[in-house]
């Protein structure tokens, strides 16, 4: 169906217009792929056309969620040409879905061929009871789409939850690092003030140390001094009319022998 026969909002036109192109390019795809005979270029183009047909798949999804939200607004017979239009383009999506295993199965059955080394015919790979698009009908081929789409969704889903959970387990990982570096912050402060600690107590033990010693020649240079003075005192004593030896102040001289008379009586 045309895209000039449909009335569209600028936004379906745009996605619109963006499956159409791929799907040419999908078209365009196949065709250079029937014409490859090397096996690995093969398994290369079919990789970038299921990439082609994701994106076509993500677009058809978007494309539907736009008709649902613009439903209310348009009549009912443009809603039944865009939902045609929209199964129409799900039916051709399939139509290459299908074509895409056919290519697999023939290009895995080409690999086993090489490996077989000549043993016979290989026994085919690919499931017996598959359909081909050309023996599925319209409803066929768009439950089976929308299965594909759904089974792609879980996976989707599934593959979030885990990139959530990874977020997570980093998020909380950086907050763990964070939490421990600023508990090493605080260490080495601690051990900076510690060490300053330790160096103001050797200073003051350096310090008490200088004013013992001094504290301890004061004490010999008195005792020395007292000594002397004893000794000084002792020398007096002994000899007193020593003149080498001046009289100490406060210390008075020893008194001078007395002699007694006897005086005897006369008869």
């Amino acid at each position: 169906m045309a895209t000039a026969e449909l009335q569209m909002s600028p936004q379906l036109e745009q996605i619109h217009g963006e499956i159409r192109d791929l799907f040419r390019a999908l078209s365009n795809g196949f065709q250079r792929l029937d014409k490859m005979k090397d096996s690995n270029r093969q398994s290369k183009q079919l990789e970038e056309l299921t990439g082609k047909m994701r994106e076509c798949k993500r677009l058809i999804k978007e494309l539907d969620r736009e008709i649902k939200d613009e439903e209310s607004k348009n009549p009912p017979e443009v809603n039944k040409q865009l939902n045609d239009e929209k199964q129409s383009m799900i039916k051709e999506l399939n139509s290459y879905v299908a074509l895409r295993k056919t290519y697999m199965n023939t290009l895995g059955n080409k690999k086993i061929e090489l490996f077989d080394m000549g043993a016979g015919v290989s026994e085919p790979t690919a499931d017996e009871n598959v359909k081909v698009a050309s023996s599925m009908s319209n409803q066929e081929l768009v439950d089976h789409g929308m299965k594909t789409m759904d089974e792609t969704d879980q996976a989707i889903e599934r593959t979030q939850k885990v990139v959530e959970q990874t977020i997570e387990v980093g998020t909380q990982t950086a907050s763990t690092l964070k939490g421990q570096t600023d508990q090493m912050g605080r260490i080495v402060n601690e051990l900076d003030t510690i060490q300053f600690s330790i160096k103001k107590a050797s200073q003051l033990v350096k310090e008490i140390g200088r004013q013992v010693a001094t504290d301890k020649c004061i004490m010999l240079f008195l005792f020395l001094i007292v000594c002397g003075v004893i000794a000084i005192i002792v020398v007096k004593i002994v000899n007193p009319n020593n003149k080498d030896i001046r009289d100490i102040p406060g210390l008075a001289p020893p008194a001078p022998s007395r002699r007694l008379l006897y005086l005897r009586d006369p008869q």
